[in-house]
């Protein structure tokens, strides 16, 4: 009897046993069909966009309290748009003066001077690897004679050779220096007559402040021993930046560019006004002058302003964050999401860079689910889970 009992209350841990095996087991395969598949990631659809290069440089506020406004021509005036005693704004129109002849000449002592400064560099650049290749020369022919394969002949021709070329290297560059600075002397003078009027000849406004004076009358013309304009502009300020002659060619009197004054905790919109066309003779940059608001305040001559330049614009351009490229060598790529939640790998090329964007020349198409977050665990054809940028 005793042996039944035992025998019945083992079977019975043994059956309560196995249902907490099951019951475990199926939970567990529960569990694991609620895991979500695929790598995290965010995305974002591609789209077409205007993007401008960015060039960031340091500048100076410098104080502007009055402004003599210059023509160092006589010229006639077509349209007055102001009177004395006015308030006017940086970059505003004051008249129209009739220059066209001189602005056509700048343009093409521009060219000019481009042109020569373009022959100097690559006669120069042709000069130079010639010289090298005789000097090798030279050298190989000194090597060989050391051996027995060379004479003193051969290399005498040689070095004669050398020094001709050296010769007509310095004579050739000489030339073009001269006509290079001939040109550049014709673009300063020029420059000097246009200054603070833009490409269609309209005296502007240098700061914001009164209109004191105008020497300006429709149909009379303006004399280059007297301003033009003076603007009294008290307490107004301008941004002094100094920038390379890369640049140069990129910037207009008239252009917005970006300023921030973070000592003052100031950011605004400036003014180009005037773009020197001469450099410093010591650092050998060209000084830009840029308008600061009338209604901006709290600037002190002497706080550095980070001014920065659009250049390079395109519209219409695929844009995409640009930590949404990855690079492997010389490739460069992205990864975009599939109507079956698959990663694709799309190799690009790229444009022009902004503020943390880049514009994507070939390879991307707008409307695709461009992935901008969890892109560098990806791979072709992995499983992918979208989620926002909460998860």
């Amino acid at each position: 009897m005793n042996q039944k009992r035992i025998l019945s209350l083992a079977l019975a841990a043994a059956m309560a046993l196995s249902l907490t095996a099951c019951g475990s087991k199926s939970d567990s395969s529960s569990s694991a069909d609620d895991t979500p598949t695929g790598v995290a990631v965010q995305v974002q659809p591609v789209t077409a966009d205007t993007i401008s290069t960015e060039n960031k440089v340091s500048g100076k506020v410098v104080s502007d309290n009055e402004s003599s406004v210059f023509v160092a021509s006589s010229a006639k005036c077509t349209a007055v748009y102001v009177d004395a005693g006015d308030m006017v704004s940086a970059g505003q129109k004051l008249c129209t003066l009739d220059l066209a002849s001189t602005i056509s000449s700048y343009n093409a002592a521009n060219i000019s001077y481009n042109s020569a400064v373009q022959s100097y560099q690559d006669q120069k650049n042709v000069f130079d690897s010639q010289i090298a290749l005789y000097t090798k020369n030279v050298n190989d022919l000194k090597a060989l004679k050391e051996i027995g394969a060379a004479s003193q002949t051969e290399i005498d021709q040689a070095q004669l050779q050398l020094e001709s070329a050296q010769a007509t290297k310095n004579s050739t560059l000489s030339q073009l220096e001269a006509g290079m600075q001939s040109y550049k002397s014709n673009v300063e003078q020029l420059s000097t007559v246009l200054e603070n009027v833009d490409g269609a000849g309209n005296v502007i406004a240098p700061i914001s402040g009164t209109l004191v004076s105008l020497n300006a009358e429709e149909n009379a013309f303006v004399s280059p021993s007297m301003p033009v304009a003076v603007i009294d502009g008290v307490d107004q300020m301008k941004i002094s930046v100094s920038v390379s002659e890369a640049l140069v060619p990129k910037l207009t009197i008239g252009d917005s560019v970006d300023v921030t004054v973070s000592a003052a905790s100031q950011t605004f919109t400036g003014t180009i006004r005037s773009v020197e066309q001469a450099a410093n003779a010591q650092t050998k940059l060209y000084t830009v002058t840029v308008s600061v608001p009338s209604d901006v305040s709290g600037l002190l001559s002497g706080m550095f302003a980070d001014v920065t330049f659009h250049t390079d614009t395109a519209s219409g351009a695929i844009v995409v964050p640009t930590e949404s490229i990855l690079t492997s060598g010389s490739t460069q790529y992205v990864y975009v999401v599939q109507d079956d939640n698959t990663a694709k790998y799309i190799e690009v090329t790229t444009g022009l860079t902004g503020n943390g964007v880049t514009e994507i020349t070939s390879g991307l198409s707008a409307g695709q689910q461009l992935v901008t977050v969890g892109q560098s665990y990806l791979s072709d054809g992995a499983a992918v889970r979208v989620v926002s940028g909460e998860d």
